[in-house]
């Protein structure tokens, strides 16, 4: 393990958070007053100094480690760099004013980076503006990942970029997208940024201020879902923005190297993806699914039913977590298939976050193979997925995921009752699955008119765990407590 490369490099992450709290506390130099007189939140100019000084420590210690990062120091960078930018972007969250205990701040920066959605905040209202741009920055810089955004602009980083691409982001570097890690990286973020662009466009056209559409679009882009509402998007209730939204959700839970296929318009491999049509049935189905039952169960105009359960199966099933209607109040079928989606999750290579729809039909393809050859045992079933033959460890690693993610949430859930005892099991669990699968709201006490406030310091440190583990799909986070990891060449 060469430790100062790996000095080097998260000094220089942490730099790039440094200039982001600049850009921020500019902004709220310059512009707080003319929306709140008399009011300046000088927090994210201070936290700018702390992390600028931790930064050029960490970038002085690595100064003459060498450029060239291989395997081993991008697995550890990953993990460490997601860690060290959850604690240096909570230093906003404890200056501010009303500051957050430092177990909250810590949670809310877990949240944005991980592009969760999830607060600790009680009341967004009380906050300046500045600091909820940071917010919506963090989820946004998170989204793509901040380490895929540094292998796009360095190009010193060697046979490690790989390392940092692959356990960052769940894109999937193959995909018959041939081109260097760097140059896919570039064009990924150029696609993340533009698709957000569109999105401010889009929602400035139809009403919103272009400081409320920036928010959403950092939440909707990047799946996250922070915005500057308390009511979520039920403040605007506007039909035509939330079609909107819902389009753009769908966008970010697609893959983005798909995307790439289709500005190049090769519509034959979007076409037929199997995981993209995977994805746009499930989303289907499920919201006609709900919307029938709305119609039943609370006699709702099919309308305005399929309105509010669009939005709200592409915001749970995309990860990103807006609300357009208080659905903890549906019916329970509904409910239930909400927190079903929480499970499935987007596609790989996107913003979203949970277990990915291109494991579920490893998976099912599995079992299919499993059970005929439990009566035909001689008879050889092959595995495909995108017409390429799937090797026996692809499949054991997508069923070893499916199954280590279920236990983590059956243990988080125990241990969240163990420290939260006045919290219900429906409350437990939602909370748990929200985190891990960085969804956002869950049920009855983490509801998406409600918040995590009102948990205790160690259930938000616990809460901020799952969300960088879920985040980092795991292994990149659990690879930290292995000591063949540390040990030198």
């Amino acid at each position: 393990m060469n430790y100062r490369v790996v000095c080097r490099v998260l000094g220089l992450l942490t730099l790039l958070l440094a200039a982001a709290m600049l850009v921020c506390g500019f902004y709220g130099y310059f512009a707080e007053g003319s929306h709140h007189p008399g009011r300046h939140d000088y927090a994210l100019l201070k936290s700018f100094a702390v992390a600028a000084l931790v930064g050029g420590v960490l970038r002085t210690i690595g100064r003459k480690g060498g450029n060239e990062v291989m395997r081993k120091e991008g697995i550890a960078i990953v993990g460490l760099g997601w860690i060290i930018a959850t604690l240096v972007g909570a230093i906003p969250y404890v200056l501010c004013d009303p500051p957050l205990a430092p177990a909250a701040a810590i949670f809310e920066s877990a949240s944005g980076f991980t592009t969760t959605g999830s607060t600790a905040i009680a009341d967004l209202d009380k906050y300046s503006r500045s600091i909820l741009l940071w917010r919506s920055t963090t989820q946004w810089l998170g989204g793509m990942g901040i380490l895929v955004l540094f292998v796009a602009l360095l190009s010193t980083l060697g046979v490690g970029s790989k390392a940092l691409f692959r356990f960052e982001s769940s894109a999937q570097i193959g995909y018959g997208f041939h081109a260097r890690i760097r140059q896919t990286a570039l064009q990924l973020w150029q696609i993340y940024t533009g698709l957000t662009v569109v999105c401010v466009a889009g929602l400035m056209l139809l009403g919103m201020s272009f400081y409320d559409s920036l928010l959403h679009a950092f939440g909707a882009v990047s799946t996250g879902g922070f915005g500057p509402r308390n009511e979520s998007l039920i403040f605007y209730n506007s039909p035509a923005i939330d079609a909107w939204l819902t389009l753009i959700m769908l966008f970010g839970g697609m893959s983005f190297v798909l995307m790439a296929w289709l500005l190049r318009r090769n519509f034959r491999k979007v076409a037929d993806d199997e995981e993209l049509r995977a994805y746009l049935l499930i989303f289907a189905v499920a919201t006609v699914a709900i919307m029938v039952d709305l119609m039943i169960k609370q006699d709702g105009p099919w309308l305005e039913s399929l309105r509010y359960s669009s939005f709200q199966v592409a915001s749970i099933m995309t990860t990103t977590g807006f609300a357009s209607a208080d659905f903890d109040q549906w019916p329970t079928l509904s409910k239930a298939i909400l927190v079903l989606l929480m499970f499935i999750g987007g596609c790989a290579g996107s913003t979203s976050g949970a277990i990915k729809v291109s494991r579920f039909l490893i998976f099912s393809k599995t079992l299919i193979q499993q059970m005929t050859n439990a009566f035909r045992p001689n008879h050889v079933v092959p595995l495909r997925l995108n017409g390429v033959t799937l090797d026996n460890e692809t499949k054991t690693a997508a069923v070893f995921f499916i199954a280590l993610s279920c236990i983590i949430v059956g243990v988080g859930t125990l241990l969240i009752t163990l420290l939260e005892p006045g919290l219900n099991l429906v409350s437990a669990f939602t909370s748990v699955a929200t985190t891990l699968f960085n969804v956002g709201p869950g049920l009855d006490a983490v509801g998406p008119m409600r918040n995590f406030a009102d948990m205790g310091s160690a259930s938000h440190l616990v809460f901020s765990l799952l969300m960088l583990l879920g985040r980092l799909e795991l292994y990149a986070l659990l690879v930290l407590f292995m000591p063949a990891l540390w040990r030198r060449y």
